[in-house]
């Protein structure tokens, strides 16, 4: 027998569908079982939805603690927004890529030599972790019985052919889905917890929950966006509305994606959490029976109020208004900059101590990270908090698809979370950490930038030529994707707020923002909405910074200043004779400055020359040029000469040639990289000092 429930979710949408009404199997150990008939009412009809709602999900979902596995069924609601029609449905099953060693994310991070190696080693048989899909089923309207569709179930490997991968599943459909058209999947499954891989996972009695159950792919006009799960991106997805029950052991904590809408005691030591959230293209979930539950609300003039709950490990009790600060800096500044937060809630997780599941990013949802030993004047946790609350923005709000654009999340938020500290947390210190980076150190002497620093420039420099950054990000080389992705992205954006102003730029993330907010943009629709908000064609830039993988760096060559000779030679007949020129004043200098692209990319730079009696001079340079010579003429001897003296142009790998020096100006310099050994050999000093 079946009964139909109807529920409200907090957009306001009605969803309705009908559950089966008998008990689950036994050891399935769900709430209640999703139905084998579609739901009544579309989605995508109500009047308020913010996104096209085209891929929701109604889950039911059992953890068992003791044998760390998750019981699933599923009924996704997939309608067909593209301009084609498909005979098949792509399913992402993440979790298998830790099933074996042979999965391409374990093959590519071991390529990258991220220190996977140890991860795998710390890992026991059953702390690996697999989907594995046991149902298939296409419901049919009405009375009309549903079709398995188990066996039309195959995996496929479409990015490079590895027949051991199984992260993604292509399921073959009975008839065509036309534009427009609408169906409803059925899917059953079960999957072992690994103990932590990217950022899912458990460890003891804390469990993370992400990327966790058979999510459809993208259908876009050229056919199905679907990759394998590769080591260096994340994910993409259509938006939706989810609604899922979460069944954990009485008496344990559950943050999700959304609100929660009831709680059920079961009365076999299990409580059944419901959450709910429209307009969002994942869902994440956390349990503990550890975590200390914290509360407060987010208000500023001309922004929505939001409600913060924060779940924190114990032992970081004192740190509970340094987390809602700085999610309440990243909440207001990015809505502030670029547009309001629409939900009206977010949770912040606080993930326990070695799970590996700190700094990540889900609709409404974020883990952040700190330790117990947190001193204040150094951004932790409100670096990594500012960073993940604000991919509710470039992520959450604004779908791109990380497969293969993932800078255009990442990087914008690296930058825009760099922005925030400096306007909220300044000044913030360099420290280091001893025992396994347990015991900090502050050095209250070095305060950090965010032109280099913030916007991660050493590592940059180091992978700066590594790959086009157009290059699809799944593709990038193993281990430097995230410097191209995120830290050169935030040097381009930095240099270009230098370049064009903060308003100009501003206006223009702004504007992107509202245009693509719960839509897939692309990076070409970026780059033509900064071109128009700053007035001008920057295809140019554009095309150095995304379009190659050119290293800018310029520097100073040569710097001469020598005294003019007062006497010069005059002609008297067939020959030339010495003779006293009026035309140069005693004391003049003659100053000659060599500036060299050392690079191939091309940037527009200033050259300013200072003199002994305090003047300035600038000149404008094109930079096309291998090498151009300035030539002056001064009362006043150089004291040293320095290419783009503003730093304007942060994406130079090497700004140590950017000037030369005549006399005790050098000794600036030498200060500077003095100091930098000192600290050097300070911080090995100190770690010695431990051992004696």
């Amino acid at each position: 027998m079946l009964r139909v429930l109807t529920w409200l979710v907090p957009s306001g949408l009605w969803v309705v569908a009908a559950v089966a009404a008998q008990a689950p199997p036994p050891g399935a150990g769900v709430a209640s079982t999703p139905s084998t008939r579609a739901p009544a009412a579309a989605p995508a009809a109500s009047p308020d939805a913010l996104s096209p709602r085209n891929a929701n999900y109604s889950i039911d979902v059992a953890l068992d603690p003791q044998r760390r596995t998750l019981t699933g069924r599923e009924v996704i609601t997939w309608r067909n927004i593209s301009t084609v029609t498909t005979r098949e449905l792509p399913l992402h099953l993440y979790w298998n890529a830790w099933r074996n060693t042979h999965s391409t994310w374990l093959r590519e991070g071991l390529l990258a030599g991220t220190g996977r190696e140890g991860l795998l080693r710390q890992h026991r048989q059953d702390e690996w972790g697999w989907t594995n899909v046991t149902a298939v089923r296409l419901l049919g309207a009405g009375a009309a019985p549903p079709i398995d569709l188990t066996a039309a179930k195959r995996f496929i490997a479409p990015d490079d052919g590895n027949a051991e991968d199984r992260t993604l599943a292509l399921v073959q459909l009975p008839a065509p889905v036309a534009p427009g058209e609408t169906i409803n999947v059925e899917i059953e499954w079960t999957a072992q917890v690994p103990r932590t891989f990217a950022r899912t996972g458990g460890l003891g009695r804390f469990y993370f929950l992400a990327q966790w159950f058979p999510k459809v792919a993208v259908l876009e006009a050229g056919g199905w966006n679907a990759h394998q799960f590769h080591a260096g991106t994340e994910f993409y997805a259509d938006y939706g509305v989810y609604d899922v029950r979460m069944r954990v052991p009485t008496g344990w904590v559950v943050g999700a994606t959304g609100t929660e809408q009831s709680r059920r005691d079961n009365g076999d030591g299990t409580t059944t959490h419901r959450y709910a959230q429209a307009d969002v293209h994942d869902f994440a979930w956390t349990t503990s029976p550890d975590y200390r539950e914290h509360r407060a609300r987010f208000s500023h003039r001309g922004l929505p109020d939001v409600d913060m709950r924060l779940l924190l490990q114990p032992e970081h009790a004192s740190q509970v208004e340094r987390h809602f600060a700085a999610t309440r800096a990243a909440l207001r500044y990015y809505g502030e900059w670029y547009g309001p937060y629409p939900y009206g809630h977010v949770t912040i997780v606080d993930p326990a101590w070695q799970s590996g599941a700190g700094g990540m990013e889900y609709p409404t949802l974020f883990t952040c990270g700190s330790r117990w030993l947190a001193p204040r004047g150094v951004t932790q946790p409100e670096g990594v908090t500012v960073h993940e609350a604000g991919h509710q923005f470039w992520y959450g709000i604004v779908g791109n698809n990380e497969f293969e654009h993932a800078w255009l999340d990442e990087g914008l938020n690296t930058f825009s979370t760099a922005r925030v500290v400096e306007q909220a947390f300044t000044p913030h210190f360099l420290s280091r950490r001893f025992f396994g980076g347990f015991v900090p150190w502050v050095f209250r002497d070095i305060t950090l930038s965010r032109a280099t620093d913030g916007n991660g420039l050493a590592g940059y420099r180091g992978a700066a030529e590594s790959d086009v950054q157009a290059t699809p990000s799944w593709r990038y080389h193993p281990g430097t994707g995230s410097s191209i992705s995120y830290s050169k992205t935030a040097l381009w954006l930095h240099t270009l707020e230098r370049l064009i102003g903060w308003p100009a730029l501003q206006r223009g993330m702004a504007l992107h923002f509202e245009r693509s907010k719960f839509r897939h943009p692309t990076p070409d629709e970026f780059f033509r909405t900064i071109s128009e908000a700053a007035g001008r064609d920057l295809t140019w830039y554009f095309d150095q910074v995304y379009r190659s993988a050119n290293e800018f760096d310029y520097g100073v060559e040569r710097l001469a200043s020598e005294p003019v000779p007062v006497m010069g030679f005059v002609e008297q007949g067939a020959t030339l004779v010495p003779a006293p020129r009026d035309d140069r004043p005693a004391g003049s200098h003659r100053t000659t400055v060599v500036v060299r692209r050392y690079g191939e990319a091309i940037f527009p730079l200033d050259l300013e020359v200072r003199f002994e009696d305090g003047s300035r001079l600038r000149e404008r340079w094109d930079g096309r040029d291998r090498w151009k010579a300035f030539t002056f003429e001064r009362p006043s001897k150089a004291t040293s000469a320095v290419v783009d003296p503003d730093r304007v142009l942060l994406l130079d790998v090497n700004t140590t040639n950017n000037s030369a020096t005549l006399g005790p100006a050098a000794r600036a310099a030498a200060t500077k990289w003095s100091l930098a050994w000192l600290v050097w050999v300070q911080d090995l000093l100190m770690t010695y000092g431990f051992f004696v």
